[in-house]
């Protein structure tokens, strides 16, 4: 079970970085940002770096790190205050957030910035990355490290997702850990629409990997999980909802990526401060 002072700290982090989401992409104006699937991921990610993960703040490139891949490179929103809460960037540079010049771009790029493993953003990439790493850490001698990739569930629609896991499988990769943000709306709608992929846990275990079905924003729940260690490669479904911590924003299609209006802007501080 998860320490309760360590589910209390990130549950706190969650919420500054949300309030960091809301006030980067309120400065941007009418240019915004991916709202709903930035907010969706929060807790997952608070979670891993401050509460899992293994890493130097001063060291980047410590050979003893774990690896984190954000395959779903839209939520790079949610990412940057992440790493700003855990101490891997100075929270100055999230006021430069998608502005000329800036390290901090619409998608993680590898442009020096701390804490980036890869460039992301063009889906179903991210997986495949994450096995070559695992691949990679193994050939090292390094048993210790794992990689994380968190995914989209509308990502799993791209066949490279499954040709990597059926790769993962294959190499025995367990020290691979994938993350589906399983919120059930993508760009075009609902997944149940759009590609319904259902049974979406059967086809994990199917292709060999071990499956776990978490509510995505129970940090307790979170935390039990990234510290399982098994003999497969690990699946984290975690069911999350868009948007979550807005009210008018969660479970909302037309969320995807919309900056917020002055209004709505305040009135989601607002409720973020309760």
């Amino acid at each position: 079970m998860a320490d309760m002072k360590m589910i209390e700290k990130c549950i706190a982090s969650s919420v500054n970085i949300r309030k960091n989401i809301l006030d980067m992409t309120h400065d941007l104006g009418n240019t915004g940002a991916h709202l709903g699937g930035s907010l969706s991921i929060v807790e997952l990610l608070a979670g891993l770096y401050l509460g899992v993960l293994k890493y130097r703040e001063d060291e980047p490139n410590w050979e003893g790190r774990d690896r984190v891949i954000l395959s779903k490179g839209h939520a790079a929103l949610a990412l940057y205050p992440t790493l700003s809460e855990a101490g891997i960037i100075d929270k100055a540079e999230l006021s430069t957030f998608k502005r000329d010049g800036s390290m901090l771009g619409g998608h993680p790029s590898l442009n020096g910035l701390a804490g980036i493993e890869f460039a992301s953003g063009s889906l179903g990439q991210g997986l495949s990355l994450g096995v070559g790493s695992c691949l990679a850490l193994k050939r090292k001698g390094n048993i210790e490290s794992r990689v994380f990739v968190f995914l989209g569930d509308g990502e799993c629609d791209e066949g490279s997702v499954w040709e990597a896991a059926a790769s993962a499988s294959h190499y025995k990769l367990n020290n691979l850990v994938a993350v589906v943000d399983v919120n059930t709306i993508q760009y075009d709608g609902y997944t149940k629409d759009v590609m319904d992929m259902s049974p979406f846990e059967k086809k994990w275990e199917t292709f060999g990997w071990n499956v776990l079905s978490i509510d995505g924003h129970n940090m307790g729940e979170i935390l039990d999980s990234y510290t399982q260690r098994t003999e497969k490669p690990l699946v984290i479904l975690a069911k999350t909802i868009k948007g979550k911590g807005v009210s008018f924003m969660e479970n909302q299609v037309g969320w995807h990526g919309k900056a917020p209006n002055e209004e709505e802007y305040k009135q989601a501080m607002e409720e973020l401060s309760k």
